[in-house]
């Protein structure tokens, strides 16, 4: 470790850092964060934020971060410690703070098991229900194109995750555009730096979910079937005798896997067909061998991933390359820079599926991602058919995306046959 880094050089990286995340915020940055990404990263894989704590961007030191048991989620603990009047404590960040995603161990440890996770039988058995809803959204996209273009986030990429997590929890389709509405909504609780507006919307947002699922819970408890739903209500009415934290139990976990199926899935859905239609020769290469689609779809996570920041807090006061970085200060883990790491990657602005693809979209250690093997499933799968169905795809339009950091979304992709 080279020597600690003084006051007043953490005051100038601070200040500097500002202008390039004043970027980050505006259309052209979300467009391509990455020029931005790059002038960070030369600073060194640690750098100052200008809000306080530490920037990460070096590929190896996140994946080792998130693997390590002193780097923590910032729990509800974390968050009450942080005082009332913070964005931590606004009503949506104390209700996601507890989701799986967000704890610690032991709790987290506990509340994994009952979860259980998407494991080969359970994709398995949805495989044919998403080939059917597949077919099904492509045949509305190719008629849409007839008359010219069509936009594939509001056609296919928004439609595909809510219909399956939808389906696969025994949600009446009658409420899944609500649910996705509610789902975009409260994401900004998540963000990176999130406005006031923003909040408000994610608090009102996490209410009515909160509504949503607890009348479905009740309604669940008198007609229990073989769905997760009420595979949860046997588990938590198992193990805790309170029936109101049991159904709180079941709530934390049916929000957690919609909130996770539906908006990293999105992006990802989204985010491959644009560069697909980016990299056309790729079009004609994966219609004539099927076997390289899953390499395509992990090279899109590597090359521009859903979320690209996840952060940490320190468990105690911790080294961090030249820093020190204090107990309870958190790091922010730019996965999105990460990826581009020269260090870990050759070539890592070239778009490459050929390349041996390592990358942290799903995250890593404890908290990687339950839904990981759906979301790949739902994404070979969407591949496979539309190189299959159709002849090749073209931008009508550059796309506009939502005004995110953290949370990348596409807000529009409209294609026309080429």
């Amino acid at each position: 470790m080279g020597s600690a880094t003084t006051p007043i050089a953490e005051m100038s990286d601070r200040r500097a850092a500002v202008a390039l995340f004043s970027r980050l915020r505006t259309a052209e940055g979300q467009a391509d964060p990455f020029p931005s990404y790059a002038e960070l990263r030369a600073r060194g894989g640690v750098t100052p934020a200008p809000w306080g704590g530490y920037l990460v961007t070096s590929f190896d030191l996140c994946d080792r971060l998130l693997r390590s048991p002193d780097w923590l989620e910032p729990d509800r603990a974390w968050r009450r410690r942080q005082g009332l009047g913070t964005r931590w404590n606004a009503p949506s960040a104390r209700e996601i703070s507890a989701t799986l995603p967000a704890l610690n161990p032991p709790e987290h440890t506990r509340v994994r098991r009952v979860a259980g996770g998407f494991d080969r039988g359970t994709v398995q058995r949805l495989e044919p229900t998403v080939r059917r809803l597949v077919d099904g959204l492509l045949d509305t996209l190719s008629e849409r194109l007839r008359d010219g273009r069509a936009d594939f986030v509001a056609t296919v990429s928004e439609e595909l995750p809510v219909a399956t997590v939808g389906y696969w929890l025994g949600l009446p389709s009658t409420d899944w555009p609500r649910l996705r509405e509610l789902t975009h909504e409260q994401v900004f609780t998540q963000e990176l730096l999130p406005t006031a507006s923003q909040l408000a919307r994610s608090d009102a947002a996490m209410a009515e979910l909160r509504a949503y699922f607890h009348d479905l819970i009740r309604h669940r408890r008198t007609h229990l079937g073989d769905d997760p739903v009420s595979r949860w209500i046997r588990t938590w009415d198992a193990t805790e005798p309170d029936r109101e934290k049991a159904d709180e139990g079941v709530y934390f976990l049916s929000l957690f896997v919609l909130l996770a199926a539906l908006e990293t899935t999105s992006t990802l859905l989204s985010t491959m067909t644009l560069l697909l239609t980016e990299h056309p020769a790729w079009w004609s290469r994966l219609a004539a061998d099927p076997d390289l689609i899953p390499a395509f779809v992990e090279e899109v996570l590597r090359y521009d991933p859903p979320i690209h920041v996840i952060s940490r807090v320190a468990a105690r006061d911790l080294p961090l390359e030249a820093h020190r970085v204090r107990a309870d200060e958190m790091v922010h883990l730019l996965i999105g820079a990460a990826h581009r790491d020269p260090a870990k990657h050759l070539s890592p602005d070239e778009f490459d599926p050929g390349r041996r693809t390592a990358h942290l979209a799903f995250s890593s250690g404890i908290h990687y991602c339950l839904g990981a093997p759906l979301a790949r499933m739902e994404a070979q799968t969407l591949l496979r058919r539309l190189v299959e169905r159709l002849p090749r795809l073209t931008l009508a339009r550059r796309p506009a995306r939502a005004p995110r950091v953290a949370f990348r979304r596409l807000s529009n992709l409209d294609l026309a046959l080429a």
